[in-house]
């Protein structure tokens, strides 16, 4: 067991010189940049404000260039109808269009694209926060790990220590073999639970690195998060309640649009260039056209209506989850802090049951030496202190948890 704790320090120390401390902060960075999510939800909002653009252009004018040759031959009589074909025709035009609508319906449009931005960011951010949490909870149970196993590797090294004070003890009849016999079977559980320890930190390590997108597979030393409980604010200022506003104010600007999208719509358009049949003088057939068209909504089988109301279906949605949300924040805050305040009980009344069962081994420790203790006794008064510092540890892990879960909450718009 010394070799493989020796081993094991070895190798934190030798990687630690060639890298950064890996504390909490340094995986939650490591989390952030590595998320594609993250890159992914950044491209949005860079592809929306391409929209934008590109949705200012479209009430521009738009310049397109037209060409169109065409030949219908009339062989012994036979072919197509001249006055419809004209026997030949040959185009080509520039055009310019442009399509007016009115200042609010072109606004309500750009406000829909700001809006899906700010839902966009939201959602990043709720995003980012539940990384976050993923990130630390698993770093905590590594980190948890990581003191059980030095705890129980300090618990194994002073067994050991006694086991060979044991042995010269039973053999000058102190101690029957009988008694070394029942402290060396709790000499090796003590061992393979060390071992056992050690691997599932290993195991909750590489987890912390996959999370983060990490391939680093050597394993270092977890320092103590130190997490402390952040003032949570209430539900109406938390980026969970803004994405119901959002999705409110996006239901209002569809409902909105639909009435834009019936309102009267006049495009101008022109065009210039050569246009002819090639039927008489051909070379004087170059010249220009301009025109107004106007589109006037009269009957759509009241489809304007069965939009609107779906709108009022959407809405009345979005409340039923928006309620469901305030009531189960309230109640959610509510019990972590009660799990919060238990927890922090059970450590403090460990931490003074603790100082007993330490004081009991040192009193048998000594009682040992002389014969004046069963090893029964000893056994047990270690696993007293076992049990205390377990429940410290334990309830320690359990309130970080707790804290992280609380933490979630706390992120305002």
């Amino acid at each position: 067991m010394k070799k493989i704790r020796t081993t094991l320090l070895l190798l934190l120390i030798l990687t630690q010189i060639q890298a950064q401390e890996r504390n909490i902060q340094y995986f939650l960075e490591q989390g952030m940049v590595n998320s594609p999510l993250l890159k992914d939800y950044q491209n949005q909002l860079l592809s929306a404000a391409i929209d934008s653009m590109r949705l200012r252009a479209s009430y521009g004018f738009l310049v397109n260039g037209n060409s169109t040759s065409t030949y219908a031959p009339t062989i012994h009589g036979y072919g197509y109808d001249n006055a419809i074909s004209n026997g030949a025709q040959v185009s080509a035009l520039v055009s310019a269009s442009r399509l007016f609508v009115g200042k609010r319906n072109i606004e309500n449009q750009f406000r829909a694209i700001s809006l899906q931005n700010e839902t966009t960011r939201n959602t990043a951010a709720i995003t980012s926060q539940e990384l976050k949490k993923n990130i630390t909870a698993q770093y905590i149970t590594a980190y948890g790990d990581w003191a059980q196993y030095l705890f129980n590797q300090d618990v194994l090294k002073l067994l050991q220590e006694e086991s060979s004070l044991l042995i010269q003890l039973t053999r000058a009849g102190t101690y029957k073999q009988t008694d070394y016999l029942t402290f060396l079977v709790t000499l090796q559980q003590q061992e393979l639970l060390v071992k056992q320890l050690q691997a599932q930190y290993q195991n909750n390590y590489a987890l912390l690195n996959y999370l983060c997108g990490l391939t680093d597979t050597s394993f270092h030393e977890l320092p103590d998060p130190v997490l402390q409980p952040e003032n949570i604010p209430g539900p109406e200022n938390t980026i969970f309640f803004r994405k119901f506003q959002l999705d409110s104010l996006q239901l209002k600007n569809s409902d909105a649009q639909i009435d834009y999208n019936y309102h009267p719509r006049v495009s101008l358009f022109a065009d210039g260039g050569y246009n002819s049949t090639l039927a008489v003088d051909p070379y004087k057939n170059i010249g220009i056209s301009a025109g107004v068209s106007l589109t006037v909504p009269i009957y759509d089988g009241k489809q304007r209506k069965m939009q609107h109301d779906k709108i009022t279906l959407s809405e009345h949605t979005r409340r039923g989850y928006q309620d469901f949300f305030m009531q189960r924040y309230r109640q959610l805050i509510q019990q972590l802090t009660q799990q919060l305040q238990a927890a922090q009980q059970l450590i403090d009344q460990a931490g003074a049951r603790i100082k007993y069962a330490e004081g009991l081994i040192q009193a048998n420790r000594k009682l040992l030496m002389s014969g004046d203790v069963r090893i029964a006794d000893y056994i047990i008064a270690i696993n007293n202190y076992l049990n205390a510092k377990n429940i410290i540890t334990l309830n320690t892990i359990n309130k970080y948890q707790l804290i992280n879960q609380l933490n979630y909450w706390n992120r305002i718009n």
